[in-house]
């Protein structure tokens, strides 16, 4: 299981170090509701959603 405590941390300091805990949070709220994220674990919820707030803010940056 220490991989999982791996994932969970580097994600977190990844998220808190760009400045994306609120956008993370929405997304994984988001996801609480959707159907197709219902059988995933939370690390794949994590993963998913820590993939998702980073390329949105990669994507605002090669936009400026």
């Amino acid at each position: 299981m220490g991989h999982y405590e791996d994932a969970f941390y580097e994600i977190y300091e990844d998220v808190n170090q760009k400045g994306l805990k609120t956008q993370f949070d929405a997304q994984l709220n988001k996801m609480r509701y959707q159907d197709k994220h219902r059988n995933k674990s939370a690390k794949e919820l994590w993963e998913y959603a820590h993939n998702k707030v980073t390329s949105s803010l990669t994507l605002k940056d090669n936009l400026d």
